[in-house]
């Protein structure tokens, strides 16, 4: 039942999930990170605002690309009749891992406005930081709120047939 109500049944609902998921992630994670590489202030949050819409670009083609690979390790992990939870957590894990390991070069790039070997020299001290607010923020922020709203809009669809 959980898994009808509150995931996307078809693509125009998958489209509203992504856009839900990916602008709530992008204004809270991005400018997160970068406040943890140059500090806390207005100044950082204001500049990261600036390249929102390109990271956020790079954000929905990549969860594009990685939803098939991200739901062929969850089907390895997570056996079918196992409970919604555990199916959403392995799901959100896996793609917030592989997403986790492009944006972390990627979306310094991005940040930057220049291609250096930077993000890639560092990866090891950014990437679990990255990973671990990003799954956070997934996990506890975006996609409860996006599947609240498939529910709502699922709710409202039952009741109208009714």
């Amino acid at each position: 039942m959980k898994f009808f109500m509150y995931l996307p049944r078809n693509k125009k609902e998958f489209a509203l999930f992504l856009l839900l998921v990916s602008v709530i992630s992008d204004n809270i994670i991005a400018p997160i990170i970068t406040s943890f590489e140059v500090g806390f202030s207005f100044q950082t949050w204001k500049s990261t605002l600036k390249v929102l819409p390109f990271i956020w670009l790079v954000v929905v083609v990549l969860v594009i690309l990685t939803n098939a690979p991200a739901t062929w390790m969850k089907d390895k992990i997570v056996a079918k009749g196992d409970s919604f939870n555990a199916h959403i957590i392995v799901n959100v894990l896996c793609n917030v891992l592989m997403m986790s390991i492009i944006l972390t070069v990627v979306g310094a790039w991005i940040g930057q406005g220049q291609l250096s070997l930077d993000p890639i020299t560092h990866f090891a001290y950014r990437w679990p930081r990255n990973f671990a607010v990003s799954f956070a923020v997934e996990l506890l922020i975006a996609q409860p709120i996006a599947r609240q709203v498939l529910y709502l809009i699922h709710s409202s669809q039952e009741t109208a047939s009714n």
